[in-house]
């Protein structure tokens, strides 16, 4: 049966089996791919990014850019682009009608048949995805990076990633992904996005969706499930460590604050653009790809600095017709801990404004950074203790990044020579 995903289209593993992939890459020009590019060639193979089947030509992307929707007037909001300046162009003779071997790790990676060369303006593409062309947007100081000319072209992987431990368990691509929920009988799927070790905000904010995405259905079993999704991509200091992040969002389950019967962690490969609120509608296409039929937003998703209002995104999601976007947004206000009441809260039920003690990043990575132990009713002690034991073992004693762990750390996936 074929698994429909974003835009209708079918979600197509393109994957060649090693025999096959030996064949086809005999006499194919080596290119040696960043880190970005191999991650969104694994997402468009394994269909996170369908309706793509490869990086955008100009046109699509255009109408990304000016319209938010690709050529044929599926909605997208993030060009996904290979970029190649014309020095390079020229030294791997790359050319419309002609093929090249991506390689990352040194192996090969995926094919790329190339469709067309082409070109656009930086500024015009900042301005109109993340509504700024100031280098300090950290979007914007990716994007300005790339080389002058783009390749688009369909993608095909010749060579399936090795998850490395901690994270294989977690690597569940869109067609598997969609298997589990059926084996759960999952009526209903809210997917809490995140790049962060969950405190009881977190904790909250999943509970709150997971009984909005409840609605009307029968009680008699479980029928709605949690899928965290955690990005992982580019790291910068100062941002938890991979492994903590993964680890502990899963250990909200294995402790008993959620179960198997509604509760999964899963990754996705990405480079966070922090473009708010065309961040928040990229998220919702993914996540239809992976079979989720809801997704939680908070305050200020995917944004960074004062760049967007905290309800951007939701006030564009609205704008979104329904049989465009074929996932339910679940929408949260701030989820905070009262004295008063007592417990954790939300800034829509309580009216002890004054007593209000809010979830802060800065107040959270304090308490991280000290090491004791706080009140459980801000981080389960659970959870607080695998963060320091990841700290130990994988963040050569800190939790957040480093540039020892981007020095030393073991990569999330590792690609093995093909044969």
């Amino acid at each position: 049966m074929a698994e429909i995903g974003h835009g209708g289209k079918e979600i197509v593993e393109r994957i060649l089996p090693p025999g096959e992939a030996a064949r086809a890459v005999e006499g194919l020009t080596p290119y040696p791919v960043r880190d970005q590019i191999a991650n969104e060639v694994i997402d468009i193979a394994y269909g996170w990014f369908t309706p793509l089947e490869g990086f955008m030509g100009r046109a699509d992307a255009d109408s990304v850019i000016r319209k938010m929707e690709l050529a044929d007037g599926t909605v997208w909001s993030i060009p996904i682009v290979f970029d190649m300046s014309e020095a390079e162009i020229a030294e791997y003779g790359v050319k419309e009608g002609g093929r090249l071997l991506l390689t990352y790790q040194g192996n090969p990676l995926a094919i790329l048949d190339v469709e067309e060369i082409w070109t656009y303006d930086m500024e015009e593409m900042c301005t109109a995805i993340f509504g700024t062309a100031e280098m300090k947007h950290p979007g914007v100081a990716r994007t300005c990076g790339y080389k002058e000319k783009f390749i688009g072209g369909k993608v095909t992987l010749v060579n399936r990633p090795r998850i490395n431990p901690v994270f294989e368990p977690y690597f569940i691509p869109p067609l598997e992904m969609r298997r589990r929920f059926r084996e759960k009988g999952w009526a209903a799927i809210v997917v809490h996005q995140t790049r962060n070790v969950p405190h009881t905000g977190h904790e909250w904010l999943m509970k709150g969706a997971w009984a909005q995405a409840y609605g009307g259905l029968p009680i008699e079993r479980p029928m709605v499930g949690v899928l965290v999704n955690a990005i992982i991509g580019q790291k910068r200091k100062g941002d938890y460590i991979d492994e903590a992040i993964i680890l502990c969002q899963d250990e909200l389950r294995k402790a008993g604050y959620f179960g198997d019967h509604n509760h999964m962690t899963s990754l996705t490969f990405w480079d966070m653009r922090y473009a708010g609120p065309k961040e928040a509608v990229f998220h919702a296409c993914i996540r239809v790809n992976l079979g989720c039929t809801h997704h939680m937003y908070g305050r200020d998703h995917a944004g960074v600095g004062d760049y967007y209002d905290p309800y951007d995104a939701h006030r564009l999601l609205q704008s979104i017709p329904k049989e465009k976007l074929n996932i339910t947004p679940v929408y949260s206000m701030n989820w905070l801990y009262c004295p008063h009441c007592g417990e954790i809260t939300s800034e829509g039920l309580c009216n002890h404004k004054s007593e209000w003690q809010k979830f802060s990043g800065t107040l959270i990575r304090s308490i991280v950074m000290d090491g004791v132990k706080p009140p459980r009713l801000i981080f389960r002690p659970e959870v607080f203790d695998l963060v320091m034991e990841c700290a130990d073992r994988y963040g050569f004693g800190s939790p957040f990044v480093t540039d020892e762990y981007l020095a030393k750390r073991t990569p999330v996936f590792t690609i093995p020579p093909l044969g």
